[in-house]
């Protein structure tokens, strides 16, 4: 498979929820390598398929968490649980392939839970702490229309998207 060329702030595909993926075939197989591939010559940890121009729910990662453990998957459909306030919050500096660059002090809750599906269509549940969550927050919100820099004060974001050549 290949590298696809990463999306940036401002491409529409980014700013709206993705498609549910409804077929579960070798094409989504395809473009999860693909995903793996763009990924990895980005020097990323985390892709949603949005930030290679691709309208659909589907995410890849290779993440280590706090711990050092390495996580490494994908998930079609995600759906992320709400945060237990017994985990509390945890602020971390947060960057992003399709806003190159500049990176930002973001809080984040410190245990993420998301559910979906592999790429057969068999349902699987992914856990993560620290940063690993800050992972799977992050590249569920892609899926959702929202990037990281969109939750920052508006004048930190402009200033950020400036910095990146966005603006």
């Amino acid at each position: 498979m290949s590298a696809r060329p990463i999306t940036y702030y401002g491409n529409p595909v980014l700013h709206r929820r993705c498609a549910d993926v409804t077929v579960f075939d070798t094409a989504l197989a395809d473009l999860i390598t693909d995903m793996f591939d763009s990924m990895y010559a980005a020097d990323g940890v985390g892709l949603a398929a949005n930030q290679i121009g691709v309208d659909l729910q589907v995410f890849v990662y290779d993440c280590p968490d706090d711990e050092g453990a390495r996580h490494k998957g994908h998930i079609v459909n995600p759906v992320l649980s709400a945060p237990s306030a017994l985990a509390g919050d945890v602020t971390g500096s947060e960057g992003c392939l399709s806003v190159p660059g500049p990176r930002a002090e973001l809080p984040r809750a410190a245990l993420a839970t998301v559910t979906g599906s592999d790429q057969n269509g068999n349902p699987i549940t992914i856990s993560g702490t620290g940063y690993f969550a800050r992972c799977l927050q992050h590249e569920t919100d892609h899926l959702n229309g929202t990037l990281y820099v969109d939750r920052l004060p508006a004048p930190q974001r402009d200033a950020l998207l400036r910095e990146a050549g966005l603006r």
